[in-house]
């Protein structure tokens, strides 16, 4: 038996040595293989002595996740399912119901049925809970059971789903769905085009570079793009999307990393669309990685004005690499950085604050553009120009993280006929009902301000204080409570926005959702303006 177990332990320990000295001759060989040979022995003693039938690899899978979260959150492992749901991701194409839809607990919630796809034609609509499909319980199902909704062409698939309290049953079949990078574009006015960016798949490039075509030929001079919301994607892309604009042979992003070969320059190697039409880029709180090496390389190169609110922040590049029995590390390899030399990446994962949680970086690097402009690093890509109903603080990012929003969306289609977008607005009334709403739900969420008090309070020091400091520490607490509902006045104008969004998208898809920004998005309007001022936009880039 001895000789079994040595013979089961040195076959992946020479493996992970013969990989390890293939890139460098580290000082730490030894305890990589000390604690793999640890980690072999006390799996195989686990399985056997354990008082409970274990299964290994559910074991094995908390094991390494439990591992990755300790780093970032965007070193993964990938099973076989999920390598085929990041190349789905990356290609733009897939075979379903045609509906985003987010996983829970112990449901499913629809959150936007795609316009024309079999979830809308079977008359789903955001808000809807699934709750079995065929006749696997999702609150029985250990996976993503999202996946279950995903198939080949021309098969077919029953839901059954809640819908504000009544339990409803249809079946849907299965067919290509298309993800444009590029969902909508259209003239603003007879000289200016918009065009929206949502996802850096394969398509991105591609369509926006269709797009653009398609709107010069209807006359525009200028353009608008807008990454709000568009959570990155492939590197190549944003390259390519880049160089639509910027000569070929222009530094668009530079990769820093602790292993040579992940160390690179990528500059455009295309000829360019238009190099001299007037562009505004917009930006949000979630726009993220690759939107940022784009809007952050056209900053810095003085081609186009940013606008919006400052970006995520994600300056950390990922790479799968491939294991064995089909699975994949997605694992960050690299740090990108902008024309300038500034990294934008926000969030530090490798000096913690006491939760442990990562701690956000406070102190910026000062930088130029191409023609002397100051930007900085350290914290997203912050906008030449800030629009403030973009922004998104601490209490709306509560409300739309816990769904509050969204629910409230929901109760408002149910409540409120509405046939044609022109109709509507979103009146101050209206803002009463979703601040009486908020008051008399289950919301709640802890400010920063909250959790430095409580961790002083309940700190070793606790039983120093006496009668008096308590009491004054539970009334504060208190009065904090209580302005957190007064910040829904104060941040009144960036949480209606969302609002807005929300709703418009129940009832007009979020085709009608962009028709409606033409004429009341601020970022727009405001873009709009100062595209229509040729020195005020010239003047900002130099």
């Amino acid at each position: 038996m001895k000789k079994l177990v040595k013979k089961q332990v040195l076959i992946p320990i020479v493996a992970v040595l013969f990989l390890l000295a293939g890139s460098s001759f580290k000082s730490d060989f030894f305890e990589i293989a000390k604690q793999i040979e640890i980690f072999t022995t006390l799996f195989k003693e686990l399985n056997m002595n354990y008082v409970d039938e274990t299964n290994p690899a559910e074991l094995m899978d908390t094991a390494i996740k439990n591992m990755l979260d300790d780093l970032d959150p965007y070193t993964k492992f990938l099973n076989e399912q999920d390598v085929e749901s990041y190349k789905i991701n990356n290609a733009g194409e897939y075979s379903g119901i045609g509906a985003l839809v987010r996983s829970y607990k112990e449901k499913l919630l629809v959150i936007e049925p795609y316009k024309g796809y079999p979830a809308d034609k079977a008359g789903l609509k955001a808000g809807d809970e699934i709750i079995k499909i065929g006749d696997i319980k999702v609150s029985d199902f250990k996976d993503n059971a999202s996946e279950l909704l995903k198939g080949a062409n021309g098969t077919e698939v029953t839901v059954t789903y809640n819908r504000q309290g009544q339990i409803k049953t249809t079946t849907l079949g299965r067919e290509a769905v298309e993800v444009d990078a590029v969902p909508y574009y259209k003239m603003v006015d007879d000289k200016i085009g918009y065009i929206v960016l949502a996802r850096f798949n394969r398509k991105a490039s591609g369509q926006t570079k269709a797009a653009l075509v398609d709107l010069k030929g209807q006359g525009a001079e200028k353009i608008i793009l807008d990454l709000r919301g568009n959570p990155g994607g492939l590197l190549s892309e944003a390259i390519n999307v880049t160089n639509l604009f910027v000569p070929k042979g222009e530094l668009i992003v530079t990769t820093k990393s602790k292993v040579k070969k992940f160390n690179s320059e990528y500059k455009t190697k295309n000829k360019p669309l238009d190099v001299d039409i007037p562009l505004v880029v917009l930006v949000n709180g979630r726009s993220a990685s690759a939107s940022e090496i784009v809007s952050g390389g056209l900053q810095d190169l003085d081609r186009a004005v940013i606008m919006g609110a400052r970006s995520f922040g994600k300056g950390l590049v990922q790479r799968p690499l491939k294991l064995t029995y089909g699975t994949q590390l997605k694992v960050t390899i690299s740090r990108y950085y902008t024309p300038s030399g500034r990294c934008i990446q926000s969030l530090d994962y490798w000096n913690r604050d006491d939760q442990g949680n990562a701690v956000r970086n406070t102190q910026f690097n000062d930088f130029t553009t191409r023609n002397g402009r100051k930007v900085q690093d350290g914290g997203g890509v912050l906008p030449d120009i800030e629009i403030s109903s973009v922004k998104t603080t601490t209490l709306t990012n509560a409300l739309l993280q816990n769904n509050v929003i969204f629910d409230y969306a929901t109760k408002y289609h149910y409540q409120t006929p509405l046939d044609n977008l022109a109709d509507f607005t979103f009146a101050e009334s209206d803002f009463e009902a979703f601040k009486t709403y908020v008051s008399q739900s289950d919301f709640t969420f802890e400010t920063q301000a909250e959790k430095a008090l409580k961790a002083a309070m309940d700190g070793k020091d606790k039983d120093i204080f006496g009668p008096a400091v308590n009491e004054n520490y539970e009334s504060l607490l208190l009065e904090i409570n209580k302005s957190k509902i007064s910040g829904l006045d104060k941040f009144q104008k960036e949480i209606q926005k969302n609002l807005e969004d929300e709703i418009i998208k129940r009832y007009f898809y979020r085709e009608g959702l962009y028709d409606y920004y033409l004429n009341h998005d601020d970022a727009i309007l405001a873009a709009t303006e100062l595209l229509a001022n040729p020195a005020n936009y010239a003047g900002i880039l130099k």
